[in-house]
């Protein structure tokens, strides 16, 4: 069975980031407009349009946040723009001796920043968070016969934001053909921890089974969430898969420092995204207001 959400790719469309001609074309607007008739040389020199937007991201950013997303979406893709937000974030971030730990009730200060900072300033780190977030614009569902015993099957539908259905599904897939399942329940654990921290539940109770069933519907806990996004990121770079991919080393980097992870992404949130998550993210929508 090959998923919808499935990650057949090498590790440089995976994690290295390739920018449309569109998004080089506004970077060079706002960043280095002398450059402009140089498009083409450019796109094929990664390094350094990477240099660029990391010099000049914060600015590009300002630009952007005076923008509807709307029109934002029409002149860069998503991909881009979480890269670029994540890179303004680095920075801003530099400046500060601490990190806030958002939750539904309350906004605690951590004093963690120097950490955080050795943890995003790995490239390849902030370039899978971002291809990470891109992931989750684009919400997929299908519906599944799922084997419930012996002669009996049951059609189920899957749904790749609710982490309940994709658990299910691992039950019944086999070993070989989980990765992207792991991958993408570890990724949905640090997404919402990470951009939507004020909907997690402080007093859900966590589940006493192998693997926490983890789902904003049932009240799961912010530390359900924390403990299921190790695990998984764990499964996911313990899997062949992932060094066929060239992915193990950053999977197993989240499962070790998934509470540094998720500090960028609240950062984010609150700073770059507060009032636009529902339009970036729409299949949220039916989840997180549920």
């Amino acid at each position: 069975m090959l998923l919808v959400f499935s990650s057949r790719a090498t590790m440089s469309s995976l994690i290295s980031g390739e920018f449309s001609e569109n998004d080089l074309r506004f970077l060079l607007e706002i960043a280095a407009p002398d450059l402009r008739d140089k498009i083409g040389i450019i796109r094929g020199d990664l390094a350094f349009a990477e240099s660029i937007l990391e010099n000049h991201a914060t600015e590009v950013v300002r630009r952007l946040m005076l923008m509807k997303t709307d029109d934002m979406l029409v002149m860069i893709t998503p991909r881009f723009l979480f890269e670029l937000l994540i890179r303004s974030a680095r920075k801003e971030m530099a400046t500060q001796a601490y990190t806030m730990e958002r939750t539904a009730l309350e906004r605690i200060p951590v004093f963690d920043a120097a950490e955080v900072l050795r943890f995003i300033k790995d490239d390849a780190i902030l370039k899978y968070l971002a291809g990470m977030l891109n992931s989750f614009t684009r919400i997929r569902s299908f519906t599944l016969r799922v084997r419930v015993r012996k002669g009996v099957w049951r059609r189920t539908r899957i749904n790749d934001m609710d982490i309940g259905s994709l658990l299910r599904l691992c039950e019944t897939t086999a070993e070989e053909r989980r990765f992207d399942l792991y991958k993408r329940i570890a990724d949905l654990c640090l997404f919402t921890v990470g951009v939507f921290p004020e909907y997690l539940n402080l007093n859900g109770r966590a589940s006493t089974t192998g693997i926490p069933m983890i789902s904003l519907r049932h009240g799961w806990s912010g530390e359900d969430y924390e403990e299921g996004g190790r695990r998984f990121y764990r499964l996911a770079s313990e899997h062949p898969n992932a060094r066929v991919l060239r992915l193990n080393s950053v999977l197993w980097r989240l499962h070790e420092s998934f509470g540094l992870a998720k500090k960028p992404l609240n950062f984010i949130s609150e700073h770059y995204l507060e009032f636009r998550k529902g339009n970036l993210f729409s299949g949220s929508r039916d989840v997180f207001d549920s």
